[in-house]
């Protein structure tokens, strides 16, 4: 049983990667389509995959169309129970779902200030109060669901999860522009993009050249994080 999963691009598409995570990290067979986000042909790649048309998008064995990462998960989930999407206990999963939600209709200056790009890291970058206060709010819902799951490991709930894998392109939006987070943020952020199937998607991403960049910054940059 194999899926196809159509994806936009690997350096700059944070809902692609996402989408990917949820079928990398937990073993589900799947076959990648590349549509072109930046070439012009995206209408003309997804017009089979209609009404959906936006990357990520699923289609399952038997032909059904699935759109929006959520509902991804939720169907991955649903469909792969022995996988592990969600964690297991009733409470961790409740709110690992919220985080989910939550990190998928807000965050809006991140998302708008902060592009993710996965190529170098800015050196000097200004955030300003709607990036601060979506960083603070951030490490709020972080802290509550390791106080809540009690986890000792890398990830927010013990087990690896869903919501580390919707997390890795905010991350990257850490790492990739210095933004400023606590001790224990950063270590969440290391832990997420040193996880292999991370690095995998990031060796790919470096296959592609852009010119001109879509987020190209007048700023100083230096290499990516190497991590062991």
């Amino acid at each position: 049983m194999t899926y196809d999963f159509y994806i936009g691009d690997r350096m700059f598409s944070s809902w692609s990667l996402r989408g990917w995570l949820l079928l990398e990290r937990f073993a589900i067979a799947h076959r990648v389509h590349m549509v072109g986000l930046y070439s012009g042909t995206m209408a003309q790649d997804m017009a089979a995959l209609a009404p959906a048309r936006l990357v990520p998008t699923l289609r399952t064995p038997d032909g059904t169309i699935v759109g929006e990462s959520l509902a991804i998960a939720e169907t991955l989930a649903e469909r792969h129970p022995e996988a592990g999407l969600w964690p297991t206990a009733p409470d961790a999963r409740a709110t690992a779902r919220w985080l989910c939600a939550e990190m998928a209709a807000g965050f809006s200056a991140l998302r708008s200030d902060c592009p993710m790009q996965l190529r170098h890291c800015h050196v000097g970058f200004a955030p300003g109060q709607g990036v601060l206060a979506d960083l603070d709010r951030l490490q709020q819902l972080w802290a509550h669901a390791r106080a809540l799951s009690g986890s000792d490991t890398p990830w927010l709930f013990g087990a690896y999860c869903a919501a580390d894998a919707f997390f890795v392109p905010v991350a990257a939006r850490i790492i990739g522009y210095g933004l400023p987070v606590g001790d224990t943020a950063q270590a969440y952020c290391a832990a997420l993009l040193s996880d292999p199937p991370v690095q995998q998607w990031r060796r790919l991403a470096q296959q592609v050249s852009y010119d001109p960049d879509p987020y190209a910054l007048d700023l100083p940059t230096r290499p990516w994080p190497e991590w062991d």
